[in-house]
Parts: structure tokens; sequence; C-alpha cells
């Protein structure tokens, strides 16, 4: 048992995880100087994308779920310093919140990349993904904590145990839980009247993560050739 943790172990080190079944966010995009918008046509764009977005999102979500809320709150994040992020997460009340920090708008060159990110985060929720990236953890730790405690392991070692599971259980299906959200987030895009062909751009400026054994996102070419497969098989601009 204890080479077993010990193998686990390692693998979640090179991962540099966390034990995080909470918002599904973006990766982080690279920093320097991205030519586009200023701060107040930021602001403005924010504006008006999440006039057009979020109601896109909500009808996609009731036409497309039963009796999950769809009633999206899409906000700046206060925290002027926050790092550049983009992320759906849920209120205490299970409403739907996507958070856009101030740096993160900072990095995004135009409208179509905006609501591209906004319909990509208002797809995670309208898939389900927290819900099932916990119920993945929760199943991970439980059967990884189960065969510790079957080979005799200590009560510290099933607790690192139930660790170890609950990250490879929340990560196993990161990767498709993105692509899943990159194919619907092209098609709300399209419905809001933006082009998810120029707002697929913005992974040109996010740093590949290749595919790495348990990573959170997928390579950026496979996450292109998703959105470029749903325009042409749905005829989108």
């Amino acid at each position: 048992m204890r080479k077993l943790l010990l193998l686990l172990g390692f693998a979640v080190a090179g991962c540099n995880m966390s034990v995080d079944t909470g918002p599904v966010s973006a990766p982080p995009v690279r920093s320097g100087p991205v030519e586009g918008m200023s701060p107040a046509e930021a602001n403005s764009a924010f504006v008006a994308v999440t006039r057009a977005v979020e109601p896109v999102s909500e009808q996609e979500c009731r036409a497309r779920t039963q009796g999950l809320n769809c009633d999206f709150l899409i906000r700046i994040d206060p925290d002027p310093n926050a790092p550049p992020n983009a992320y759906q997460s849920l209120n205490r009340s299970g409403r739907p919140v996507i958070t856009f920090t101030r740096a993160m708008l900072g990095q995004i060159a135009n409208r179509d990349e905006l609501a591209f990110v906004m319909s990509h985060e208002a797809a995670h929720h309208i898939r389900g993904h927290l819900a099932r990236k916990q119920q993945s953890a929760v199943a991970g730790s439980i059967l990884l904590a189960g065969l510790a405690s079957a080979t005799g392991a200590s009560n510290a070692g099933i607790a690192r145990a139930q660790d170890i599971g609950a990250i490879v259980g929340a990560r196993t299906y990161s990767k498709d839980f993105e692509l899943e959200a990159d194919e619907l987030g092209t098609i709300i895009t399209h419905k809001a009247g933006y082009r998810p062909s120029v707002g697929v751009r913005f992974f040109n400026r996010l740093p590949d993560p290749g595919d790495r054994f348990l990573g959170s996102h997928p390579a950026n070419p496979d996450r292109v050739r998703i959105v470029n497969e749903t325009i042409r098989r749905y005829n989108l601009n």
C-alpha cells in the first residue's frame, strides 16, 4: 500500500494539482501587452457582450436541462489585483455565476473573444461539469480509501489515499469537460451574434498545456479543432 500511495503521490505532484472540486476556470493567459481593447473599451464590451450572451445562455440552459438553475449572474471580480481568470461557480443559493477578473479583461482582444470565453463558462454550467467533477472526486476518494483500508493502511494512510483519490477523480474527465464546453460555447457565441471563428483565436495566447497525465485542460490544438469542427457542422461563422 505504501508503494501505491508513493506512486500516486508522485503522479499528482508532477501535475501540480491541489484538491479542488470548486469553480471551473480558464487556464491562465500569457502575461504581457495584448493589442486590442483599452480598459474603457473592455468595460463597454463587457456590458454589451453580457447583454447578448446571458439571455442566449439561459435559453440554451432551459432547452437542454431540467430543474437546473439557469438564472446566470455574470460579473467582474471586485478584487482589482486578482490574476487573469474567468470561471464558473455557484453561489450559496445555487445560482450560476460567471466571473471575470479585471486582468482577464485586459488580456482579451475583442468582443468576439470575450463572447467566446463567456459562452464557454456558461457551457460548463449547462453541461453540469461542477456536479460531475464533484461526483468523480467523491468516487475516487471512496475507491482509493477503501483500497488503502483493505491493505491495512493506517488512519493517516487512509486519509492520504482519500486526498489522492479525490484529486485523481476530479481530474479524470477534466479535459473532456473543457472540450464539451468549447463545443457548446461555440454555439452560444454564434447565437449571441458573435463570431466563434474569431473568438477561438484567444487560444493563440494561452500557454499550451499539451497532453499531460491528469492535466486539467486539453492541448490547445485539440480545442481549436473542436471549435472549427463545430463551426463547420452547424454552418456557423
